[in-house]
């Protein structure tokens, strides 16, 4: 596998969130402290920085254009004209909304946590884009990574404090039967962001782990990708082919960040991604 390069210098707080926007033929990402959502295109180079009024968690592409936010207050819809209106807005205080993914049916998965990391203060929760609302986990600690199966029969999800990768059968719009998929070693970091590739195998950021790993389907270990950074938060496929695995970095809580921590990185032919849908709404 070819070694990671640099696909944007940059010193973002908490990169986080990477997303494949096909139409646009564009990377989205985030950085959740500084309240900016980051668009890069592989081919020309260019970028654009938006800045957010409040943290950004995830930022994720809508059919016909703009963009579904989880932010600190709740889920919201940017309009490729600028127009920012609510989808769903619940203030609590300490609490900021996550990572978040787009399921195979177009909802959107979004995450919570309390800032402070209490367990039991975040949660997940599935939207449509008419505006139904349901929570579907109400007592996790650092809501993470979330994706789907090649087939949709199956959800992983982490909560990144348990040191786990879970998986849930999926059965409509619901998901049951949870259970561990892949556990973390305590010398490894912790889980944060993931993707599921083309073949169904998993891939996970590890967070103070400065490394990315891919589990089979199966749940068994089978690559890993070292980095210069120690905390790594997110991976995604992109570029035409979706055979670039684009990784998000983060510099905040490091004594000594590494001169990368905080851009975005990119392995150059690693794997075959899925298509990620986007926000029905």
């Amino acid at each position: 596998m070819t070694a990671h390069e640099v696909a944007v210098r940059a010193e973002a707080a908490l990169g986080e969130g990477p997303t494949w926007d096909a139409d646009a033929g564009r990377l989205i990402w985030v950085d959740i402290l500084g309240s900016r959502v980051h668009t890069y295109d592989p081919v020309t180079g260019r970028r654009t920085v938006r800045r957010t009024e409040q943290h950004v968690g995830a930022a994720k592409p809508r059919t016909g254009g703009g963009l579904v936010l989880n932010l600190r207050d709740g889920v919201g819809l940017l309009d490729p004209d600028g127009t920012f209106r609510w989808l769903h807005r619940e203030a609590v205080p300490g609490r900021r909304g996550n990572d978040a993914a787009v399921a195979p049916d177009g909802s959107l998965w979004a995450g919570t946590m309390r800032y402070d990391e209490a367990p039991g203060g975040g949660t997940l929760t599935r939207l449509t884009g008419a505006g139904a609302v349901e929570t579907v986990l109400d007592s996790v600690a650092v809501s993470n990574g979330t994706g789907w199966s090649p087939d949709g029969r199956l959800m992983y999800y982490i909560d990144s404090p348990t040191r786990r990768i879970d998986v849930f059968d999926v059965t409509g719009d619901r998901v049951l039967g949870r259970r561990p998929f892949a556990r973390i070693e305590p010398d490894a970091g912790f889980p944060d962001g993931l993707t599921v590739d083309a073949d169904g195998c998993v891939w996970v950021a590890l967070w103070d782990g400065g490394a990315v790993r891919r589990y089979t389907p199966d749940g068994t270990l089978d690559r890993v990708v070292p980095l210069p950074v120690p905390r790594p938060t997110a991976c995604a496929f992109g570029g035409a082919g979706l055979t670039d695995l684009y990784i998000t970095t983060a510099r905040t809580g490091l004594r000594a960040p590494h001169p990368l921590s905080g851009s975005l990185l990119v392995v150059p032919a690693a794997g075959k991604g899925l298509a990620q849908p986007a926000f029905q709404g």
